[in-house]
């Protein structure tokens, strides 16, 4: 395993763990409730599939990649909706880069050399 794919499975781990303060760190509105409690499970899956995807299982690493850019993706209405405070949206644009940077780094960092 190579240190790219380290760091971008670290990165996503570190997000599973940001998305299980969700439901402390909502307003009831910003994100709603319903969503912090999603991110919670998604976090809470995330976490189930990080240390298979550390040992090198394709199917936990591909676990790991849908709850996390599911978990992006959960966020990104928050670019469009009215009266959200300036601090949220930067907060989701950072973690939705992190997301994206993270599966990256993992997807980089875990391709195999085919030896002829």
């Amino acid at each position: 395993m190579s240190s790219l794919h380290k760091v971008g499975l670290a990165v996503l781990g570190l997000l599973a763990l940001g998305d299980l303060a969700a439901p402390l760190l909502t307003d009831g509105e910003h994100p709603p409730l319903w969503v912090a409690f999603v991110s919670v499970g998604l976090g809470l899956a995330s976490l189930a599939c990080l240390p298979a995807a550390w040992r090198g299982r394709r199917g936990a690493l591909l676990g790991l990649f849908a709850t996390r850019l599911l978990s992006a993706v959960l966020a990104v209405p928050v670019f469009f909706v009215e009266d959200v405070p300036a601090g949220v949206v930067a907060v989701v644009g950072v973690v939705v880069g992190l997301t994206v940077a993270g599966v990256v780094l993992a997807l980089a960092g875990s391709r195999r050399t085919v030896v002829p």
